[in-house]
């Protein structure tokens, strides 16, 4: 499928809400899962996938009648945006988890690496058919990048971090290839957890996520961000990255950041020269919804420091907290403060 051609062509992060027949909205307010939990499901295993599938159906039509430009599948399979694809890797144990500091500093249960990771099997590529075949408009698909894959996991195997996360990537190389011969137009890595240590991050991030790219002909994005709104106040959100002049250096071709909710120093992006921003115009820590003049004037913002050419106005992050009618409401506006801005500037 071509992309979009015109100026300012709009994407989502990733997620968007799951309805609540289908999860326990209640319940994932608690927790970012690192291992599985089943228990948020609430429809019985043999009826799951056709409940996914059907909601996967539903969150591709709100982002059509959005107007979205770009989409993805809204994730409607996945407990979090990592734990899925994380969990079906050979070597991980999940039954008997170990723990790990969030980056709020809290301890969270995450899988031990207990022997060399692998992947065994395509673990998206259905999830990929299915939304080819489901939509006429460029689609992108999200995968959990190599370095927040191995923030998230207890190494008991690896002598080092660096050395587990090339295992990652190459796990998550393997399944992008895959996921490209599907028809994906555009392949994210979500690296959020690049803040977590970025010491260890100017030492081998760029090297894993440019493993996990290698060979990838579609473009490419990463995304950073500094955690959920629903699940990190945006007080306490900083205005600036610790690691992001280093992302400069690796061969994604697009960089998505979170910017509304943080009113991110925009400034950073000169750091970005030569880059696409996906540049987070919606602030998903307020359940108001935008109006499209305040997303042109965000995106105004950013096109102090990138040409329009390299501008993708974008949520903050992935919208999987929101209520499913604020998650419309807000990607409408989206759509039409990218389509203020693209007639000023045309």
């Amino acid at each position: 499928m071509a992309l979009p051609t015109h100026l300012l062509p709009t994407t989502v992060v990733g997620s968007y809400p799951q309805p609540d027949w289908l999860l326990n909205r209640k319940l994932l307010s608690k927790i970012v899962p690192r291992t599985r939990m089943q228990e948020l499901w609430r429809i019985p295993g043999e009826f799951l996938e056709q409940a996914q599938d059907d909601a996967t159906v539903l969150a591709i039509r709100d982002m059509e009648r959005a107007g979205i430009d770009i989409i993805t599948d809204g994730e409607m399979r996945r407990e979090s945006y990592s734990n899925r694809f994380a969990t079906a890797l050979e070597g991980l144990d999940s039954a008997n988890p170990g723990q790990v500091k969030t980056r709020s500093g809290s301890m969270t249960p995450v899988p031990r690496v207990v022997a060399k990771i692998r992947r065994t099997r395509a673990v998206e590529l259905r999830d990929m058919q299915f939304l080819r075949a489901n939509t006429a408009l460029p689609v992108k698909i999200t995968l959990p990048g190599p370095f927040t894959m191995g923030q998230q996991a207890k190494n008991d195997f690896y002598k080092d971090d660096e050395e587990m996360a090339m295992d990652f990537a190459a796990a998550v190389n393997a399944e992008a290839h895959d996921l490209q011969k599907a028809g994906a137009d555009i392949i994210q890595l979500d690296e959020p957890w690049l803040r977590n240590d970025p010491e260890a991050a100017k030492r081998y991030a760029v090297k894993a996520i440019n493993r996990a790219l290698q060979g990838i002909t579609v473009p490419t994005v990463v995304h950073l961000c500094f955690g959920y709104a629903a699940v990190v106040p945006g007080a306490t959100k900083p205005t600036g990255y610790s690691f992001l002049p280093g992302l400069a250096d690796s061969i994604a071709q697009q960089i998505s950041i979170e910017a509304a909710q943080p009113k991110l120093d925009l400034g950073v992006l000169k750091d970005l020269a030569g880059k696409k921003i996906m540049l987070g115009v919606l602030d998903l820590g307020d359940n108001g919804i935008e109006t499209a003049e305040l997303v042109a004037q965000r995106i105004r913002a950013g096109l102090k420091y990138v040409k329009a050419a390299d501008l993708i106005p974008a949520p903050d992050c992935g919208m999987k907290y929101l209520s499913r009618e604020v998650a419309f409401g807000k990607l409408k506006a989206l759509a039409e403060g990218a389509a203020i801005v693209r007639r000023e500037i045309s």
